[in-house]
């Protein structure tokens, strides 16, 4: 597999034709979650192998988003399965690597430990410092795309989505969900006040 010329592809092609409108599901947060599934990859002890294939996992996990935002998540394991060949890519890598990203699908469904990896990176701002101003980038994603309106409706939606999510990995269930409950008291609080 040739994981730096299919990064490189990606790259180029989610960069040139992501709508600028997706304000949460851009570039920046596929490299945000790439960035973390490094760390994460390291804290629970993944090969650099299989590493490679969660790395190719994350890149292409949005990118049936330059389609549309409904099952983006199938459409970029078509794209995977196009391109990957390729890049040297087995079918059995590819079809790995689609279980990955098919496991972000909300609500997230990992049935190993590289999908639990590829869920935790990518909802792992709940639990940081930056949530806040992540949140806000995709309230606005979604209210561009009408599928919300106010910011009650959000953080209804924000309250309830949180309060269903788990981290799956030891790694974050330590290090995130902390202060996602902590987000979760807080937002409970703002909506309490309606």
């Amino acid at each position: 597999m040739n994981y730096h010329a299919a990064k490189a592809f990606i790259v180029d092609k989610l960069n040139r034709e992501l709508s600028p409108k997706l304000t949460y599901h851009g570039l920046h947060h596929t490299f945000d979650v790439l960035e973390v599934t490094d760390q994460l990859c390291q804290s629970e002890r993944i090969s650099v192998y299989e590493s490679m294939l969660l790395k190719t996992a994350v890149l292409f996990h949005d990118s049936g988003f330059i389609q549309a935002a409904m099952e983006h998540e199938a459409r970029g394991c078509d794209l995977a399965r196009k391109v990957l060949p390729k890049y040297d890519y087995t079918d059995e890598e590819i079809e790995r690597i689609c279980g990955m990203i098919m496991a972000t699908r909300i609500p997230q469904s990992p049935k190993n430990k590289l999908e639990e990896i590829i869920c935790d990176a990518d909802l792992d701002y709940l639990g940081r410092d930056d949530f806040y101003s992540i949140s806000a980038t995709l309230f606005e994603e979604l209210k561009f795309f009408g599928i919300l309106e106010t910011e009650e409706e959000w953080n209804r939606i924000q309250l309830k989505f949180i309060g269903k999510h788990s981290y799956f990995t030891s790694t974050n269930q330590r290090r995130r969900a902390p202060k996602e409950r902590l987000y979760l008291e807080e937002i409970e609080s703002i909506v309490a006040a309606y």
